[in-house]
């Protein structure tokens, strides 16, 4: 499709604490958008405080397609966003509204964007085995190994992430193509949207005082709680959902392992560390427009007058 009849769509791209909820609420009351979360930690129910997921009454008012879609023992991964993403921009279009997908998810904006490689589905044995490896040389050793066949995708993946580093070298040793070569044969998406990138760009010193102020906030709201809650009801640390930041870290507290002090120093400085592999992902990011952000303000304007010039081109 041309590219002057493709559906115009936003994204609203930032790292973790530069404020895209609040953008998104302020466009939501001024223009007729539909607003999809792109957030992997969002999909889950029960886990409210620890993902800063927006109030039951902002929800209320500016409702967010993609929120509150799974329990936390149920997967949710890339190929799934990005079906019901696209569910959810044919019905913003049937509308005739403008979608604006907001969150700091960079897999799932690719998958939506770029389309998903075909790979194979990997053997249950051969996952237990890499799992077994893992428990027995550690999973750094794991992603050393991983960085000698795939060093794109080791590039991308903490050496402690155990899901990610099993998924790549099952991937390897199951077809004998590396993720990367897979994520290379991934074909473009239709071209029926066009996609309007912005980025929230807020210096690093102001983003790293967020993240501290933030979690300082959660705890107050009663993160502890929820993480005990949430283990009470049966959901372990094996799960990909008890991996997201701030919960890894504060499950070793609720189990009486370590300190409230160092499991919430763990989990700011996770969160930091999230944050930074954000801003490199973002940077990579072709025609994106950037948004700076200031102490005690938000580029409303700017994003607004990117908008509406997208949004006009429609017509």
């Amino acid at each position: 499709m041309a590219e002057q009849s493709a559906y115009p769509a936003v994204f609203l791209m930032g790292p973790t604490a530069s404020g895209k909820t609040d953008l998104a609420v302020a466009l939501a009351a001024r223009l007729p958008v539909d607003l999809i979360s792109v957030d992997s930690a969002l999909v889950y129910r029960r886990m409210d405080i620890g993902t800063a997921k927006p109030a039951p009454e902002l929800l209320a008012q500016y409702p967010h397609a993609l929120i509150d879609i799974r329990d936390p023992d149920q997967s949710y991964c890339a190929g799934d966003f990005r079906r019901d993403a696209l569910d959810c921009l044919a019905a913003s279009r049937a509308r005739g509204r403008l979608p604006v997908l907001v969150g700091g998810t960079g897999l799932y904006f690719r998958a939506l964007e770029q389309g998903l490689a075909e790979i194979p589905e990997v053997d249950p044995a051969l996952r237990a085995v890499l799992d077994a490896e893992g428990r027995h040389l550690g999973w750094p050793a794991l992603h050393r190994q991983l960085s000698a066949i795939d060093p794109l995708a080791a590039a991308r993946i903490h050496p402690n992430d155990s899901q990610r580093i099993q998924r790549a070298l099952a991937v390897f040793r199951s077809t004998g193509r590396t993720l990367s070569q897979w994520q290379a044969l991934q074909g473009r998406q239709a071209q029926e949207y066009r996609f309007l990138k912005l980025v929230l760009a807020p210096p690093r010193e102001l983003l790293y005082q967020r993240i501290a102020e933030r979690f300082a906030a959660m705890l107050r709201a009663g993160f502890v709680d929820e993480v005990a809650a949430l283990r009470h009801q049966g959901y372990g640390p094996e799960l990909p959902a008890m991996r997201a930041v701030g919960y890894r870290q504060l499950l070793p507290y609720v189990s009486g392992e370590t300190t409230l002090e160092l499991a919430s120093a763990a989990a700011v400085q996770a969160t930091r560390q999230l944050a930074k592999r954000q801003l490199t992902w973002l940077r990579g990011e072709t025609a994106s427009h950037l948004l700076p952000v200031a102490e005690g303000g938000q580029p409303l304007a700017a994003a607004l007058s990117l908008i509406e010039a997208c949004w006009q081109r429609k017509h």
